[in-house]
């Protein structure tokens, strides 16, 4: 801090000074100016102050030599620091669209000194070739902050969840919570949200994605569908979601075979269809209509006994789940799995297609009960393994806070949501 007494002041003093009368006594004012320090910036850890900065993202066909290069490093050190590098990462591996920074020298050669590559928003790669050769991967600060959302269903899930500006890979995990539970595909207008989840941030500001839905509330016509994530075995940090009364939500057969599309069509076996002039055609699966593409997964866990291409059927994969069930998944554009593989439920085993007989991208998928085809949306399915006696005082305890938090967060009525 400097201090500084004004010019005028001592002008004034001056003045006074010269005058016959005896002088008042002054006081001269002080002003009081304060200098700012310089602020010194860090990036990566480096003092970007001391160096010319450029920052750029990899162009297609763009080569670590090729960027170096561009730089004013010669050939033989560009293959010295590449050598150098690969044990910790293959150059070769830089990927189009990411982003990467050059810090150079700041004098007339404006030769690269570190080169850094972001893999993604936490995630960098530094290699420092100012006097040795250093490689090395560091990962940013992430800051884990709780936060709580609501919403209400309009048309769908997804559609709710942008409205709302929320990141749109909560649809994403409350589809694979409530998968064994509620059927994305008949939600109803004004069912109801609330969750308490973790979203991950660099910087405070910056969203790098979300952690874990701690708790979650659905409300499906009508019914309250409570969700909350308990951990089993912390030693193998198994963890599932159980009601408020320690039911465990998990099914051994996933209600559909898709996360998100529509039914085109029901098991019907009184089906009439005008392609064969109206005669009875029994429709003995359900079909799930979504673009060309989409994942098919696995409704259970299972051994595939069958991945081939058929007439009609187009490609389909079956799964034996144990004695008494079985699973088919018809016209899909690929198979991903093969006969004799072992496939665990959600596991994506082939793509949406139009294989075969269809007249629009979709999944057949057919269920069999004690060998015989069954509807599987009206069958009341087994539920997994529920949670052990011995744990369920402790779930109690923990879920209580997290149930009252849940049943405070305020959800707008219906003719609110379609308002905003």
């Amino acid at each position: 801090m400097i201090r500084k007494i004004t010019l005028l002041s001592l002008l004034f003093i001056l003045s006074f000074s010269c005058k016959k009368d005896k002088p008042k006594e002054i006081v001269a004012e002080e002003v009081i100016e304060e200098i700012e320090p310089p602020k010194i910036i860090e990036e990566f850890g480096y003092v970007l102050k001391d160096y010319l900065v450029i920052k750029d993202t990899i162009k297609n066909g763009e080569t670590f030599g090729g960027i170096l290069d561009r730089h004013h490093i010669g050939h033989t050190s560009i293959f010295n620091i590449a050598a150098a590098a690969k044990d910790t990462f293959d150059i070769r591996k830089l990927r189009a669209g990411k982003a990467y920074t050059i810090l150079a020298k700041k004098d007339t050669t404006e030769q690269a000194q570190v080169f850094i590559y972001e893999r993604n928003k936490i995630d960098y790669l530094i290699v420092d070739f100012r006097d040795t050769i250093q490689t090395k991967f560091v990962h940013k600060k992430v800051k884990t902050v709780i936060k709580t959302a609501s919403g209400v269903i309009e048309s769908s899930l997804s559609e709710a969840i942008s409205k709302q500006e929320l990141n749109y890979l909560l649809a994403l995990e409350m589809a694979d919570i409530y998968a064994w539970t509620i059927d994305f595909f008949h939600l109803q207008k004004g069912d109801s949200f609330k969750l308490i989840y973790e979203e991950k941030f660099i910087n405070d500001t910056i969203s790098v994605g979300i952690g874990d839905i701690t708790a979650a509330y659905f409300e499906h016509k009508g019914t309250p569908l409570y969700a909350f994530n308990f951990v089993t075995d912390s030693t193998k940090n198994i963890n599932d979601y159980y009601d408020e009364k320690a039911k465990t939500l998990r099914r051994k057969f996933l209600k559909a075979p898709l996360k998100f599309g529509r039914i085109s069509s029901r098991y019907n076996l009184n089906r009439r269809i005008k392609y064969y002039k109206y005669k009875v055609r029994a429709h003995k699966g359900t079909d799930f209509a979504a673009p060309v593409g989409t994942p098919i997964m696995a409704t259970a866990s299972g051994t595939v006994i069958a991945s081939r291409y058929a007439g009609g059927n187009g490609n389909y994969v079956k799964i034996k789940h144990n004695a008494t069930y079985s699973t088919q998944y018809l016209h899909m554009q690929k198979r991903k799995v093969k006969k004799g593989d072992y496939v665990k439920q959600g596991q994506v085993i082939g793509w949406i297609g139009m294989t075969g007989n269809t007249a629009g991208p979709h999944v057949c998928y057919r269920f069999w009960k004690n060998g015989r085809q069954v509807d599987p949306l009206r069958e009341k399915l087994p539920s997994a393994e529920p949670i052990k006696e011995s744990l369920k005082e402790e779930f109690f305890i923990y879920t209580k806070p997290l149930k009252d938090s849940l049943d405070q967060i305020p959800t707008m009525q219906l003719e609110e949501a379609i308002a905003e």
